[in-house]
């Protein structure tokens, strides 16, 4: 997907940015979000790790610890994208600062420029096989890295608060990107199926296609609908008020999309699982997001208990 690239609307850039506009202080926003906005520089989120279920955030082990006008973190995070970019420079870190605290207050979220003593990569990590490059994702280990105390954002113990602010918008940008994937993806399907011939007629013709077709464009306008829905109550509710929508869109769009680009595989045959065409690295693109910023499980669990609590059980 180069389009994101090309007019800087990448995760995890959008939500980095989400972040430093609606957390950040003047000075962060100066130095990271403007040039972050203007497309100089790109950036990383770290907040997944290998060692614990970062489905659940309340686990992450990485420490940010307090030692004068510094905090000192210690921890290795992996899933972090945009490593390999040149032009990555700075990293958002969540970890926590005070173990001792309420559950959702032990955490915060520190600013850590790249080039920082300590900070480096392990290992890149590859997607199915893909590296995703120029982007890429990576294990970062930190290993006493020193930051100034004001690299802080907001404030110690409001980690998951930010967590929660930045990833309901930069859900929305993921579901935008994956019916985009879903167009293209269809489109390739139809003109593949009205240029080759089987069994003396056009492949097109074949009514199991037909409806193939005739269901995928059913599919990506209620996905584009609700994703619509999803981004106009965050504008008028806020995404706190928006949640229901906002994991629904998380759960359809990918979905969707997998089942139009595997359809549209089979009717490229074996040359939709070859490099020599997009497809079979567009499904392993679009299926990591049925994991990426949470599980279809956390999602649907959200759903059902904000069901619940309509009739007054327990709420999401």
């Amino acid at each position: 997907l180069w389009a994101p690239e090309v007019f800087n609307c990448n995760a995890p850039d959008t939500g980095n940015m989400e972040v430093l506009h609606m957390y950040g202080n003047t000075e962060q926003q100066d130095r990271w979000l403007k040039p972050l906005m203007a497309g100089k520089i790109r950036s990383a989120f770290l907040m997944t790790e290998p060692g614990v279920a970062s489905s659940d955030a309340t686990n992450i082990e990485t420490r940010i610890e307090r030692d004068g006008d510094h905090y000192v973190i210690n921890g290795r995070k992996w899933w972090s994208t945009n490593m390999a970019h040149p032009n990555v420079a700075i990293a958002i870190v969540m970890g926590k600062t005070d173990t001792s605290a309420a559950t959702h207050q032990q955490q915060s979220q520190i600013l850590v420029p790249t080039n920082t003593p300590g900070f480096r990569v392990e290992r890149m990590l590859s997607v199915f096989g893909y590296d995703e490059r120029p982007i890429g994702h990576a294990e970062v280990v930190l290993e006493n890295v020193r930051v100034p105390v004001e690299n802080l954002i907001a404030g110690e113990g409001r980690g998951f608060e930010i967590a929660q602010g930045r990833l309901g918008p930069g859900r929305i940008h993921h579901c935008m990107r994956t019916i985009g994937a879903a167009e293209r993806a269809l489109d390739l399907m139809v003109e593949r199926l009205l240029s080759r011939t089987a069994f003396k007629k056009k492949i097109a013709e074949h009514s199991v296609w037909e409806q193939r077709v005739a269901e995928a464009r059913i599919n990506i306008e209620m996905c584009r609908l609700s994703v619509l829905k999803a981004a106009w109550m965050i504008d008028q509710a806020g995404a706190k008020n928006a949640k229901s929508e906002i994991a629904q869109i998380k759960v359809a769009a990918p979905r969707m999309a997998l089942q139009i680009i595997d359809d549209a595989i089979q009717a490229f045959g074996g040359a939709g699982v070859s490099g020599d065409f997009p497809l079979a690295e567009l499904y392993a693109g679009v299926r990591t997001l049925r994991l990426a910023d949470g599980p279809d499980e956390v999602h649907n669990r959200t759903i059902a208990r904000l069901e619940y609590a309509k009739h007054g059980g327990r709420g999401g």
